[in-house]
């Protein structure tokens, strides 16, 4: 199986970079949209992910990876959705702002653009490598 990337959003203001950071590992839970679930269903263990600063900053921020695979979010009381684990890898050079990506014609079919809703989406190789490189990453 080849290597997975993601991008999963959070409001730095409820849970942010740096609280991912000062945990070291955090559950990232409370997604109820069955798009976003079913994302986080195909995880793997080592999958890594970009951090997304929503609603405040409104840009990508840092990388994750996730530290362990779905299990039945622990805030769902029917038990219908998921939870995983996650912990911080690194915090990208520079952020990367939502209106840099839309401008990035390489990135017109990312999910972050074309479903803009979406709180937890997949990110293609060709994609990921994009976004490092407009961060001022190695790729």
């Amino acid at each position: 199986m080849s290597e997975q990337y993601w991008l999963m959003k959070s409001e730095p203001d409820v849970y942010g970079w740096d609280d991912l950071v000062a945990e070291k590992e955090g559950m990232w839970d409370g997604v109820r949209n069955h798009a976003a679930a079913l994302n986080m269903k195909t995880m793997k263990k080592g999958d890594l992910a970009f951090f997304y600063h929503s609603n405040i900053g409104v840009e990508v921020v840092g990388i994750l990876k996730i530290s362990k695979t779905a299990f039945i979010d622990p805030t769902d009381e029917k038990g219908k959705f998921v939870a995983v684990k996650v912990k911080p890898v690194r915090k990208l050079k520079a952020p990367v702002p939502l209106k840099a990506v839309k401008a990035n014609p390489k990135l017109a079919e990312m999910d972050l653009v074309r479903l803009s809703r979406l709180s937890v989406g997949k990110v293609r190789s060709e994609e990921w490598a994009e976004i490092l490189r407009m961060a001022g990453e190695k790729v």
